[in-house]
């Protein structure tokens, strides 16, 4: 038995030093059977924003560096919704909701709360979990004022070259701030390969030789990057609103006004037949308030909104459809200088450090041109060719300014590995574009399956209306059974 102990301590030491592949957490002990196994997790109560009593948390320790195992740790906040039926249990999922920068370790009980079948509750551990840099999991800080935060996450729309330049003064101070503050430690390490390797730290710990995994948006990159790292840990794979096999890049950024002008028809259709929001009785119409509004309040903000903002938060509602209704009636006020109507809740977590994070990911995973004159560019061509949000999504922003070395290159996502990806895609997602999504499953070859959907709106499962889509993510899941080809979902009555 010793020697067996000793030849897997043997072998891990061996395994830490190969790019992309774990150790387990903890220390090994043997098992009756002469075997051996990692000590579990220590589960307990979860903080008190947790969103379910069912929900169990706890901690792992993790390498900062992981090409130094044995140096500085960090500390991830991870946590599970058990299977009700241990006898029917196949496995643990692992969930991510996306971001990059947002908290994780509620989001099995959200899961379970918007409806996810009973089917997966009873077949699988949800287990969530705050990526490093995020919430709970060593947060990281920009020291981002509140004036800071409330300009969101685009870049000011960029009608003139000027405007550019403007902007880059600013996106120079945040990257500087980012730069200095106390967490600066973590920068070069709050990665997406590097949460990969936290994930499978997890499996290890969770004493799974597989995992399965649901990730959304943001999500669905961290997933591709983990089932390429590690493809023999990986069980069934599920991505939801896809972005592209380069993940959160530059030309990600550009994408959102693609996206926007995929969605707003959408928008423009639903306004259009409800006389009652005054925007114009035709889709024309509605599209030229639009315009009619931002220009007015980049002349002059009301109620501390400007036109850039408003297209951000017209982009941000056209996620769902639910939304719309509260989109057009803050159209409407701002149209008749009225008070705003409430606002939805704001995600969950601290502003200032999701904002954070998003750019550590952002400019850590990839670099972004440093070039003016490309910005330039790119501005002037993509506010001709998306108008309404083109001007803010090519502009120059933060990771311009962000420190030239990286740890390591992007993970290049590839055809090689099991077939065992099943993507799903909206046609006209205004955050993660058909477009993007199209790339990735290419990049992805024999190994996935996509099933898209004839719908509007971001992130399908288990959150979306199409019926189509949404059973076979739970059939996969479930049962392990895919498309045997890549499948079209027809719009549903009532979409």
């Amino acid at each position: 038995m010793r020697k067996t102990v000793a030849g897997v301590l043997a072998a891990a030491f061996v395994l830490s030093m190969v790019p992309g592949v774990s150790v387990a957490a903890r220390e090994p002990r043997s098992t009756p059977d002469g075997s051996v196994a990692w000590d579990s997790l220590r589960w307990g109560p979860c903080p008190e924003e947790a969103s379910s009593p069912r929900l169990e948390c706890s901690t792992l320790d993790v390498p900062l560096d992981y090409r130094k195992p044995d140096g500085r740790k960090i500390e991830i906040a991870v946590s599970r919704l058990p299977s009700e039926k241990p006898s029917r249990r196949r496995g643990v999922l692992l969930t991510n909701p996306g971001g990059p920068g947002g908290p994780g370790l509620d989001y099995p009980a959200t899961l379970a709360g918007a409806g996810l079948p009973k089917r997966v509750l009873d077949s699988y551990d949800i287990v969530g979990m705050d990526p490093r840099g995020v919430g709970r999991s060593a947060p990281v800080t920009c020291d981002l004022t509140e004036r800071q935060q409330a300009r969101g996450a685009f870049a000011q729309y960029a009608h003139t070259p000027v405007d550019v330049v403007t902007e880059s003064r600013y996106a120079r101070t945040i990257a500087e701030q980012c730069a200095t503050s106390r967490t600066a430690w973590m920068l070069p390490y709050t990665t997406t390969a590097n949460t990969a390797r936290d994930m499978d730290r997890l499996r290890v710990a969770l004493g799974e030789p597989k995992v399965s995994y649901l990730g959304a948006s943001y999500g669905s990159y961290l997933g591709a990057v983990y089932t390429t790292m590690f493809p023999q840990r990986s069980d069934r794979v599920v991505l939801d609103s896809n972005m592209s096999p380069d993940g959160y890049d530059y030309e990600a950024m550009r994408l959102f006004a693609r996206g926007m002008a995929d969605r707003f028809p959408d928008f423009a259709a639903f306004a259009a037949a409800r006389p009652e929001y005054g925007l114009g009785s035709t889709p024309a119409q509605v599209r030229a308030k639009f315009f009619e509004l931002v220009d007015r309040l980049d002349d002059k903000p009301v109620h501390g909104i400007d036109g850039t903002l408003l297209r951000g938060i017209t982009l941000e509602r056209l996620y769902s459809d639910a939304l719309m209704p509260l989109l057009a009636e803050m159209w409407q006020a701002l149209d008749e200088n009225r008070p705003l109507p409430p606002a939805p809740s704001p995600p969950s977590g601290d502003m200032e450090n999701l904002m954070s994070a998003r750019l550590a990911v952002t400019c850590g995973d990839s670099r972004w041109p440093d070039s003016m004159w490309q910005y330039l560019g790119n501005v002037a061509v993509d506010r001709a060719k998306y108008p309404m949000l083109g001007g803010s999504t090519a502009n120059i922003g933060p990771c311009a300014f962000w420190p030239d070395e990286r740890q390591e290159p992007p993970v290049h996502i590839g055809d090689r590995g099991p077939s065992n990806v099943l993507m799903v895609q909206n046609e006209r997602d205004p955050g993660t574009p058909l477009v993007g999504a199209r790339k990735l499953r290419r990049a992805f070859g024999q190994r996935a399956t996509m099933v898209t959907a004839d719908q509007g709106g971001h992130v399908i499962y288990p959150f979306g209306a199409n019926t189509c889509a949404k059973d076979a993510v739970t059939t996969y899941l479930t049962t392990g059974d895919r498309p045997e080809h890549d499948l079209a979902c027809a719009a549903e009555k009532g979409e």
